[in-house]
């Protein structure tokens, strides 16, 4: 296990740099990605696994939230897709982040 801190935000709540690494982690969009946790009151909820150097984050998002977040994101083409031009100016944004992998 690691000793990371974790970050539990919905993906509206996230720094838009961390948004922007994410979608380049995520390039497909996020639905088929997300996992099931279990929250402090014992509920079980769904989110999207993230990972820099120093944070993990689980983005909480339903499977409906995933399709409609890709759905009515610009980044995005019609086939849920992260346009090209997109994930090239994200790539030589953060080529030299040591926190993104």
């Amino acid at each position: 296990m690691n000793n990371k801190p974790r970050v539990l935000k919905a993906f509206e709540a996230l720094d838009t740099e961390i948004q922007e690494q994410i979608k380049l982690a995520y390039p497909e969009g996020f639905k088929d990605h997300l996992i099931k946790f279990m929250n402090k009151d014992g509920e079980y909820q769904s989110g999207l696994p993230f990972e820099t150097d120093d944070k993990y984050y689980l983005v909480k998002m339903t499977v409906a939230e995933a399709k409609e977040l890709i759905a009515e994101d610009d980044d995005y083409d019609d086939d849920g897709n992260l346009r090209d031009d997109v994930r090239e100016e994200f790539e030589e944004r953060y080529e030299d982040d040591d926190d993104f992998e």
